[in-house]
């Protein structure tokens, strides 16, 4: 693997964050998660903060709370606050495999390997998290807002918890097959074997190929894998969303590592991706800085917003 290209003594890791705030990136792998200390671009300390192997990740933001940590294991659903020593020791239900874990509406969504597609409320550290099932896909692989990637193609939820507004909680099939990815926030994209997709009049084609990821931030900028390469689409000078999303908006991003990036993240500023060896790279609009943070089979990462 290649060196980290930006040395960080010890006294500028703790302090690193002072200017620009701080935001921690927790990376899913078969060893655990590892949570990365970011500041702007600059990489801080990481750290092992769960040692289950873990399929996917995911951050709910809270108003009034510290936000959660979803990890998605062999076990079932995982959850902690963000903090200095989080414990990933609640469990919603019994012991379920899930592959995958998102947010929506306030609460995670979370994929079982028998297909089944739960929402999970977690209301306060003295409640158990409780669990409302939703509907089946078959074969899921990835969770982000309300759209869901599977083997069947992709779905999407519908409705409102409890009914509001005269809707229940359900899943509806909206095309394609065999989807790797999907990217809710502001324009739908959806990551398949044949091809990465937006959502116009239908799914339209963005670029044709194997495209294993993608990410959006909800105002015009994504990222997306496509082919072994890093594309990425610019919002405008603005930072809403642009209209178009065909081959021509997007760019191949020039990563400081010849390495293939496996799982995308976005907050506020900053996009991060991380190859399958485990490098971590990051934007903060003035191209890529990375740093290798030792793990390997990297499956996820959601981004936390400490400062």
């Amino acid at each position: 693997m290649a060196p980290a290209e930006d040395d960080i003594s010890i006294e500028e890791k703790r302090v690193f964050a002072g200017t620009a705030g701080r935001t921690d990136a927790y990376v899913a792998t078969g060893s655990g998660v590892v949570r990365v200390a970011l500041s702007a671009d600059k990489v801080g300390a990481f750290d092992m903060v769960a040692r289950e192997p873990a399929r996917d990740v995911a951050v709910l933001p809270r108003d009034t709370a510290p936000d959660l940590v979803g990890v998605a294991t062999a076990d079932g659903l995982r959850v902690a606050p963000v903090g200095d020593d989080p414990e990933f020791d609640r469990t919603a239900g019994e012991p379920n495999p899930t592959v995958a874990v998102g947010v929506h509406d306030g609460a995670f969504l979370v994929a079982g390997e028998d297909g089944g597609i739960d929402r999970v409320e977690v209301d306060g550290a003295d409640s158990d998290p409780t669990a409302t099932s939703i509907g089946t896909v078959s074969d899921p692989r990835a969770i982000d807002g309300p759209l869901v990637a599977a083997g069947d193609g992709v779905h999407r939820v519908n409705g409102s918890p409890g009914g509001i507004g005269g809707e229940e909680l359900a899943l509806t099939a909206v095309g394609l097959d065999d989807a790797r990815d999907v990217a809710g926030a502001g324009m739908p994209l959806a990551a398949t074997e044949s091809g990465l997709y937006w959502l116009g009049n239908g799914w339209m084609t963005a670029f044709e190929g194997a495209a294993e990821a993608v990410a959006a931030d909800g105002d015009g900028h994504a990222m997306a894998v496509v082919d072994g390469e890093l594309r990425v689409h610019a919002g405008d000078a603005a930072g809403t969303e642009v209209a178009e999303w065909d081959a021509e908006t997007w760019r191949v991003a020039d990563l400081p590592v010849d390495e293939a990036a496996v799982a995308l993240g976005y907050r506020p500023g900053i996009s991060v991706a991380v190859t399958a060896v485990g490098t971590l790279c990051v934007d903060a609009g003035d191209g890529w800085r990375h740093q290798v943070v030792g793990v390997r089979d990297v499956a996820g990462v959601a981004l936390a917003v400490i400062d």
